[in-house]
């Protein structure tokens, strides 16, 4: 006993050891990775009715806009917003070279450059106003494609919560007491809450980027399962369908009638279509051409917009306002492709951690649940509670 007693602390801290190397190895493998990445950590918000009251606020427009400079989004898409800002900035001291520009006193001057072989940068405005319609269309479907596979994520997470609470609602009803003791059942109930907490932690996982989460799921994993189970778990090909076969034996090993048994595999079944689901919104992103098509003409029409500004501002000072102009209009544009793109992979922006720990604690629902009045554990009866009969002598 004591041999294997230090097998076993031996294996614990060899897995330790293992989960710590991984965890210094992700560490140096993060400071290669561009904020907008690591900032998406920042969006995985579960809102409590105290966030809904400061959503509400009346101050949120202040507060929004002066958050405006550290906002992710916007910092992702600094380089083609400055991009944009330069060209307009170009176009102005060039035309004030070849067309001709105003002092600080307003006073006109003709153009350092007078020759008809070097013209002044200008375009019409016409076409980018009968452009701007198909633009409109390409980012709006753009976003609510994007946000509709935001929305589906989101709802197969929801289903996997729904259905972990029938799972342990039909546990503790259908479970039939008849010769088991409580510390057996006890026992038996908490291997289906920890098998089914196993799943959507591997599903979590499944979703997830190796470098961000597998070392905490190797760590969880060796915490709250066995050592045997957690090692097959880890070293599987797909660990979603190992831990979903490990949360139907363990429906398998409860003492119940075939029948009961098979509603409560309904519930497997729909775990594994949200899985699958999952799947293939990770795998199959918005048809690249009509992504490819949208950034192209995004940002083309974004790139020659300061040519046709240049006369639109001429009541401004040597046109200069077509500057924080053509830079508002890129940021806001450009700002809706990087929503559309954030959304797209929806996966990393759900607080998944948080619905895991939240089905995690569903052992507390097994403390919970007990027996109602007049209910007969793993039977098909009601018992109707009679009233007691006083006798009065």
């Amino acid at each position: 006993m004591c041999f294997a007693f230090c097998e076993r602390l031996l294996d614990v801290m060899s897995s330790s050891c293992d989960t710590a190397m991984l965890l210094e190895k992700y560490q140096v493998t993060t400071k290669d990775i561009p904020y907008g990445e690591t900032s998406r950590q920042f969006r995985r918000t579960v809102y409590t009715h105290d966030d809904w009251v400061k959503h509400r606020s009346p101050n949120r427009f202040i507060k929004n806009l002066s958050t405006i400079v550290s906002s992710g989004v916007y910092k992702n898409v600094g380089r083609e917003v400055a991009s944009t800002t330069s060209i307009a900035t170009f176009v102005v001291l060039w035309n004030m070279l070849t067309v001709g520009y105003d002092d600080l006193n307003q006073i006109h001057h003709l153009p350092l450059i007078n020759s008809y072989y070097v013209p002044g940068l200008t375009l019409p405005l016409q076409p980018f106003t009968l452009a701007s319609g198909s633009l409109g269309l390409l980012l709006v479907f753009r976003t609510n494609t994007a946000y509709q596979r935001w929305d589906e994520a989101r709802k197969n997470w929801g289903m996997n919560i729904n259905h972990t609470r029938d799972l342990v609602r039909m546990g503790n009803t259908f479970y039939d007491r008849t010769g088991v003791s409580d510390e057996t059942r006890k026992e038996d109930l908490q291997r289906l809450s920890v098998c089914t907490w196993s799943f959507v932690r591997c599903m979590k996982r499944h979703l997830s980027p190796e470098w961000e989460d597998e070392a905490a799921f190797r760590l969880e994993m060796f915490e709250r399962l066995p050592e045997s189970q957690a090692n097959a778990v880890i070293n599987a090909a797909h660990r979603p369908n190992r831990a979903l076969f490990d949360l139907s034996m363990a429906i398998e090993n409860l003492p119940m009638h075939f029948m009961r048994k098979n509603e409560m595999h309904k519930a497997l079944t729909i775990f594994e279509d949200n899985l699958g689901s999952s799947e293939r919104l990770l795998t199959s992103p918005v048809p690249l051409i009509y992504n490819r098509h949208t950034l192209r003409f995004l940002s083309i029409w974004l790139l020659l917009m300061p040519f046709s500004l240049y006369k639109p501002f001429d009541s401004t000072w040597n046109h200069i306002g077509m500057i924080p102009a053509t830079a508002m209009i890129s940021l806001f544009l450009f700002g809706i492709e990087e929503l559309a793109t954030q959304m797209e992979e929806p996966f990393t922006i759900l607080p998944m951690q948080a619905f895991c720990d939240k089905i995690g604690h569903s052992e507390v629902y097994f403390e919970n649940l007990g027996s109602s009045p007049g209910v007969v554990d793993g039977s098909n009866a009601f018992v109707e509670q009679q009233p007691e009969i006083v006798r009065v002598p």
